[in-house]
């Protein structure tokens, strides 16, 4: 009932943003932002998957995101693949690659899958600056055709100065409805649980048949695809890519959001995304009003994040399976293994 009600009100807030551009006192300032915080959102899911729900240390989520952003800049500049093509095809590019990569490496742990992630991104980077041929390396990529929408019929150059980012304001709406639809379904599935499992106790989950590099490898794979996902839209949007976009920092941002809203916890990404984005953009308006001079911005920036974490330490939105709460994966874990203690049987069957 609770989950229901949840939904319902997240469905609600979803629709009354729709309606947000449309208010007199919208500005194109705070649609900008608001754009860029929906992106953030879109990544802080897909991210929240790997750390958040598997319990591994993603230092390369960046790399994906990079990818779906210059799948979707070449395919349009170059073969002019409409926008709605190009979604599903950068999507399937960055699970490609998050199988290519995740299948030989997730046998690592702890340090050592953090180091080859960040390799990865690192990888990413280089490859989008020496490439020229291919991406024009540090001159960027210009020349994206924007989201284009047939109202041709209309013919009013008034009507597109109205529009200004609003069409890109609801598709991000949209994208980050349908990306927290699909990793709530997840999350309440047997393929959830399973991923909960592991992440409180993988070698309890392996002893009670889960197969471990399995399910990391599709966990992996879903959460590169969200990251090429919102590198698509981010790629439409800006109409412009460089590799400077898709380095290490944003990586590290995108899990803060993650970590300060609630490690494993769908709404704490959100929240979590929300706040440091309004939280860069509120810094950067109040600082020169306060004299101070831009290089402070990043050292109040930490210390807000510290203070916060000091006082939420496991973020807005603490996971159940770290709140007290009973864990239903790890609860079902823990009863498989007492009953084979019990029995004296051997490992069998699947977490579900």
């Amino acid at each position: 009932m609770k989950a229901k009600l949840s939904t319902r009100a997240l469905f609600v807030a979803l629709a009354a943003l729709m309606a947000y551009p449309f208010m007199p006192f919208a500005s194109e300032y705070v649609l900008h932002v608001m754009i860029l915080m929906m992106v953030y959102m879109v990544l802080a899911m897909g991210l929240n998957i790997v750390p958040g729900f598997c319990g591994l240390l993603d230092l390369g989520f960046v790399g994906f995101y990079g990818i779906g952003a210059y799948t979707s800049g070449l395919l349009t500049i170059h073969y002019g693949v409409p926008f709605w093509f190009i979604v599903p095809l950068a999507a399937l590019n960055g699970a490609l690659w998050g199988v290519l990569l995740g299948a030989p490496t997730l046998r690592l742990t702890g340090d050592y899958f953090a180091i080859v992630t960040f390799g990865f991104s690192e990888l990413v980077v280089l490859f989008l600056t020496n490439e020229i041929w291919l991406t024009r390396g540090p001159l960027g990529l210009p020349g994206i055709d924007p989201v284009s929408i047939d109202l041709t019929w209309l013919n009013e150059d008034w009507f597109w100065e109205f529009l200004g980012e609003k069409p890109y304001f609801h598709l991000a709406a949209l994208m980050v409805g349908g990306v927290w639809f699909v990793v709530r379904r997840l999350e309440d599935s047997r393929l959830g649980r399973a991923w909960f499992a592991i992440r409180a106790d993988s070698l309890a989950a392996a002893s009670c048949g889960v197969n471990i590099l399995n399910y990391k490898v599709i966990a992996f794979a879903i959460s590169a695809s969200i990251g090429a996902l919102g590198g698509a839209f981010f790629a439409r949007w800006t109409l412009f890519l460089s590799p400077d976009m898709f380095k290490f920092w944003e990586s590290f941002l995108v899990l803060c959001m993650i970590v300060l809203g609630g490690l494993g916890n769908v709404y704490g990404a959100l929240v979590g995304a929300a706040v440091l984005t309004a939280l860069g953009e509120v810094l950067r308006e109040v600082l020169p009003v306060l004299g101070m001079p831009p290089e402070v911005r990043f050292l109040a920036y930490g210390l807000i994040m510290v203070l916060i974490m000091r006082f939420k330490p496991g973020g807005f939105f603490p996971a159940i399976a770290t709140s007290g709460r009973s864990n239903p994966a790890l609860a079902d874990v823990q009863r498989r293994m007492a009953a084979h203690g019990a029995t004296g049987e051997g490992g069998g069957g699947t977490a579900s």
